[in-house]
């Protein structure tokens, strides 16, 4: 989309207009729902669709707040962002406080274990099961970052944003972004060994 009818787009969504909103959503919530997915292996498809949806919301009170200095997509990401962290510690909450998790609409039932979900073509079930494993031990290290460093690392390589873009929306230099990027992958790489070294020493623990 050109910046040019994006603009307009938006324009007309602060004027209320409906079908300006319809195609923003149509536009981006799809691969917000993606980027949402990617941010960790410890959320669902129907979490993903439950933050998106508090995404979007916030979208809708907020426009007002985008002045364009970076791409809206890039604005939309960074409450993503936002939004999935709330979402984690609302459930970290729930379960220190022993309360219930609030279910989506589209999961299990309870007694066939069956979704509205279709069946999908997946690969094997040790690859899926190799792949989730390494993706658990990569959001495990990004838990264990500060958030400064979680933020740049999630939006550069989960939401496939340039520096520009990154420096735009946390308002810092392309060069500052560039020099906590590397700064934060080298800790993330410190945190991984750990890890790594924790799961070895859990399936192979001591005999002393």
């Amino acid at each position: 989309m050109r910046s040019e009818s994006e603009a307009d787009l938006l324009a007309g969504c602060r004027r209320g207009n409906s079908a300006a909103w319809d195609e923003v959503f149509d536009l981006h919530y799809d691969a917000t729902t993606r980027f949402v997915f990617q941010l960790g292996s410890d959320l669902s498809r129907e979490d993903a669709e439950e933050i998106s949806q508090e995404v979007f919301l916030s979208v809708i009170r907020n426009l007002d707040s985008f002045h364009g200095q970076s791409q809206f997509q890039t604005w939309l990401f960074r409450i993503a962002v936002n939004k999935t962290r709330d979402f984690r510690e609302k459930r970290q909450a729930a379960k220190r406080g022993g309360g219930q998790v609030p279910l989506s609409l589209n999961a299990e039932d309870p007694e066939t274990g069956l979704t509205l979900d279709p069946p999908a073509t997946t690969p094997a079930p040790d690859v899926n099961l190799l792949a989730e494993e390494q993706a658990g031990m990569v959001h495990v290290a990004l838990d264990r970052l500060g958030d400064s460093c979680r933020e740049v690392i999630e939006l550069r390589y989960f939401g496939d944003l340039s520096y520009d873009e990154i420096s735009n929306t946390l308002g810092l230099n392309p060069k500052t972004v560039s020099s906590r990027l590397s700064k934060c992958l080298g800790k993330l790489e410190e945190i991984m060994l750990q890890v790594l070294a924790g799961e070895k020493t859990a399936v192979f623990p001591s005999n002393s």
